[in-house]
């Protein structure tokens, strides 16, 4: 059966788009055209409701066992194939799904400081015109709400960080020499020699790629003003009922939304001493936890004053 040998499993906003960009040019890898197949996520068909945009999202899942053999039909003999679904470290019954019918895979994981993964998941959500919330920590306090009304994982902006749970799980499920960590900030500061340790990881060739394709870099600037209230309020609406549309349809109409709401360009926000110090104690334990399991040391991400960029 053509299934996958490796798996980007984690986590959102933190690289992974771009480390499949970089092992797409790996002559002896495959990856598919689709980045986040999601196909571990379900035990058969996704939900039908959610936050906004989540039902359209919930369509894009490639959740039946056949289609998503079939994105690995192409990959040439003797490639090594594998996929990004950056929600499979987050998603525990996803941990038992792929160990039963993928035992022998191999799992790469991107940690990003929590704090500023968490921000940059927001922002996201808030340039993309659904997220309601104008401040960030505000939106991070609507999150249980947010879980018990079945939102998807993408807008569970501090639980997705409490990497801690996760990897003890991860490591419960597979051999530990069966797990990649990687942290942000090599994939930035040292693409070459990072990506040399996913390929000697992975059993390929090393030496054969040297940086990181820039994906998912933008410079828009959305101001929480009157114009962009009703912009971000029709976008939410489609969010909600875009799924009754044909695609086609969905796109006309929300491109040229989207063309006005990111009319403005300009250095993006990152987080502030305010914001670290009002969200760090949701991670500390779960930070300490981190460490204890994996023996490495994540003690930089505690720091209220740290320069962000390098997460």
């Amino acid at each position: 059966m053509p299934l996958p040998d490796f798996l980007i499993a984690g986590v959102p906003k933190a690289g992974t788009t771009a480390l499949h960009a970089a092992l797409v040019r790996h002559p002896d890898l495959f990856l598919p055209a689709v980045k986040e197949p999601k196909f571990f996520l379900s035990d058969g068909a996704p939900p039908r409701s959610g936050g906004p945009g989540d039902v359209q999202t919930y369509q894009e899942h490639v959740w039946r066992q056949a289609d998503y053999e079939a994105l690995f039909d192409a990959a040439p003999a003797g490639a090594l194939r594998g996929e990004a679904t950056p929600f499979y470290l987050y998603d525990r019954a996803a941990h038992l799904r792929i160990r039963k019918l993928l035992p022998g895979v191999r799992l790469i994981v991107l940690l990003r400081d929590p704090v500023d993964r968490a921000h940059s998941n927001w922002t996201h959500l808030w340039n993309a015109g659904l997220e309601p919330e104008a401040d960030f920590l505000t939106a991070c306090d609507a999150e249980d709400a947010r879980r018990e009304a079945g939102w998807a994982a993408f807008w569970h902006y501090v639980a997705l960080g409490r990497y801690g749970e996760q990897i003890e799980h991860l490591y419960r499920v597979f051999d530990r020499d069966r797990v990649l960590l990687l942290r942000y900030r090599d994939l930035k500061d040292a693409p070459a020699e990072t990506l040399d340790r996913v390929c000697a990881f992975l059993g390929v060739r090393t030496g054969l790629l040297t940086s990181i394709p820039r994906e998912n870099v933008n410079r828009h600037v959305v101001e929480d003003t009157a114009v962009n209230g009703v912009l971000r309020g029709l976008l939410r609406a489609g969010g909600q009922f875009g799924h009754r549309f044909p695609v086609p349809l969905r796109l006309a109409a929300r491109g040229p939304l989207l063309t006005l709401l990111h009319r403005k360009t300009g250095t993006r926000p990152v987080t502030t001493p305010q914001e670290r110090a009002a969200l760090l104690p949701l991670f500390a334990d779960d930070i300490a936890l981190l460490q204890d399991v994996t023996g490495q040391s994540y003690d930089d991400w505690l720091s209220v004053d740290r320069h962000t960029s390098r997460a």
